[in-house]
């Protein structure tokens, strides 16, 4: 290839085509580069003395510089296209997303929230925050929202008995909580004759502490449940703060407020043998049936999302604190820390052992199950992001 046509496809940044763009786009050049050879040669016979012949030979090599230029700009724009399928106008599709409390879990969601990463793929999202899993899943059902972001713990169960609803994605894979409490308490079994404050009947953290206690021998006469109610860990919390308690269960950043507050870390869950789900995506069966392009294209934005936060930390912690309210950076540096760095899922894709762990635990709880793990769950389109090539141009190698 001459090095004119060299010097063109260097002017075009990598990041700006796949591997098959510039493979093809390098061929076609180099072919219309042997149309500019015969053109010339075309008026070779021209008269080389004459001014006619020098300027048609000068006209000739114009046109075809200008024509690559073109050329380039248009496979340019055609290879963005083929690495990103799923972007459109901004604002073309409107969305409710229900959240079911208000966490630092989320933090994926509020970063592609207040970063336009929804309207970079043309879904207008109007956002609710409800007051738990089945509220969320109520909502879901009735098709008011479209899509519900929430832990997937909680939830499962409910959609295992029949309701609307499938998993789609799971960004966060793992259990981030951690069981606090007065300085005294300091290992599970010491919390016989205490109270842990939980937040409502057969929620995420009722869940939890019945898994703690279960490990360690614990029983309801051992331990009492306090149930709270509220939309997040706040409650619980505050209700430890006030002595209505001895113990509750938080994930990051409130960690790092209960050790100011003189708090004591009594267990990380981490250390249970469970298969967890945390922050997750759930649609319900019309938009899967009606609007499955939405899905997708939600999906592919909560997919840049992860990318997003993990090369813009300030932007996702500012996020983070319009949700929370919070300014204070340890706090926020600590959330980030937690699901930005650690237990994040790239690939979105939901682990059906992990589901089938949690069905099998609710069955045996006494929930009457009428689905199946694979029933409640749909990873065609996390799994399209890594077909089309999406995930391997988003993140290269780091994949």
């Amino acid at each position: 290839m001459g090095m004119k046509i060299q010097r063109l496809c260097r002017s075009v940044p990598d990041s700006g085509l796949s591997s098959r763009a510039n493979a093809r786009d390098l061929r076609f050049l180099a072919a219309l580069e042997m149309t500019e050879k015969n053109w010339i040669g075309y008026f070779r016979n021209c008269d080389t003395e004459s001014q006619g012949g020098r300027n048609i030979r000068l006209l000739v090599r114009n046109i075809g510089q200008h024509v690559l230029l073109i050329l380039l700009a248009t496979f340019s724009i055609g290879a963005d296209l083929h690495a990103n399928p799923y972007l459109s106008k901004p604002g073309e599709t409107p969305a409710r997303v229900g959240t079911c409390s208000i966490t630092g879990g989320f933090i994926h969601f509020y970063s592609a929230l207040f970063n336009g990463l929804f309207d970079k793929y043309g879904i207008k999202i109007e956002h609710v925050t409800l007051r738990g899993g089945i509220v969320s899943l109520a909502a879901l059902s009735a098709d008011e929202i479209q899509f519900i972001y929430c832990s997937a713990d909680p939830m499962i169960p409910r959609m295992a008995a029949g309701a609307d609803a499938k998993l789609i994605g799971s960004p966060i894979v793992g259990l981030p909580w951690v069981l606090v409490g007065r300085k005294e308490i300091k290992r599970p079994q010491d919390l016989k004759g205490k109270t842990i404050a939980v937040a409502r009947p057969g929620g995420l953290t009722d869940q939890l502490a019945k898994s703690v206690m279960k490990k360690f021998n614990l029983t309801t006469q051992d331990v009492k449940l306090l149930h709270i109610g509220g939309t997040g860990q706040l409650e619980p919390y505050n209700a430890m703060l006030q002595g209505l308690t001895q113990a509750t269960f938080l994930t990051p950043p409130l960690d790092v407020r209960a050790k100011r507050d003189g708090f004591a870390l009594i267990y990380n869950l981490n250390e249970l043998d469970v298969r967890a789900i945390y922050s997750s995506m759930f649609t319900n069966l019309k938009s899967l049936k009606e609007r499955p392009a939405l899905v997708q294209k939600f999906v592919a934005a909560m997919a840049e999302a992860i990318f997003f936060l993990e090369k813009n930390p300030d932007k996702g912690k500012a996020a983070l604190s319009k949700v929370l309210s919070v300014n204070d950076q340890e706090v926020l540096q600590s959330a980030y820390d937690a699901y930005a760095k650690g237990m994040v899922n790239r690939r979105l894709i939901v682990p059906v052992n992990a589901v089938t762990q949690a069905v099998e635990m609710a069955r045996e709880e006494g929930t009457l199950i009428r689905k199946k793990a694979a029933e409640i769950i749909d990873n065609s389109f996390a799994e399209q992001l890594d077909k089309s090539g999406f995930l391997k141009e988003l993140w290269g190698k780091q994949l």
